[in-house]
C-alpha cells in the first residue's frame, strides 16, 4: 500500500537541507550529518533528507539532474498530453457517429 501521508512542510524541508549543508564539515561524513539532523528534527528517514538535499544540489546546479522547475513542466505536459488525447479520442467518436448518419439513406414523409 502506498503511504498517503501528508509531505513535510516545506520550511522544514529547507531548513534541513540547509543544516545539511552548512553543518557537515563537522561530522565525519555527509551522511553522519544527514542521520543526525533527520533524527534532531523528526524526520522519518534519513533518506528522505539525504533526497532533499541531493535535489538541493540538483536545482542548484552543482550536480546533473532535472530540477525541480523542470520535474513540474514536464509532469504539467503530460497532464495536458493526457487531456489533449481524451479529447481526440471523444472528438474521433464524434466525427464517426456523424460520418455514419450521414452515410445513412433517409426517408422523406
Amino acid at each position: 500500500m502506498v503511504n498517503k501521508s501528508k509531505p513535510y512542510p516545506r520550511d522544514l524541508r529547507d531548513r534541513a537541507v540547509r543544516l545539511v549543508l552548512e553543518t557537515e564539515d563537522q561530522y565525519p561524513s555527509r551522511d553522519a550529518a544527514i542521520k543526525s539532523i533527520a533524527a534532531k528534527l523528526g524526520i522519518g528517514t534519513a533518506q528522505s533528507l539525504r533526497n532533499w538535499v541531493r535535489q538541493a544540489e540538483v536545482d542548484a546546479g552543482e550536480r546533473p539532474g532535472v530540477t525541480t522547475s523542470e520535474a513540474e513542466e514536464i509532469k504539467r505536459r503530460k497532464r495536458e498530453n493526457a487531456e489533449l488525447r481524451r479529447a481526440n479520442e471523444i472528438l474521433k467518436a464524434a466525427s464517426a457517429f456523424f460520418a455514419a448518419e450521414l452515410d445513412r439513406p433517409h426517408t422523406r414523409s
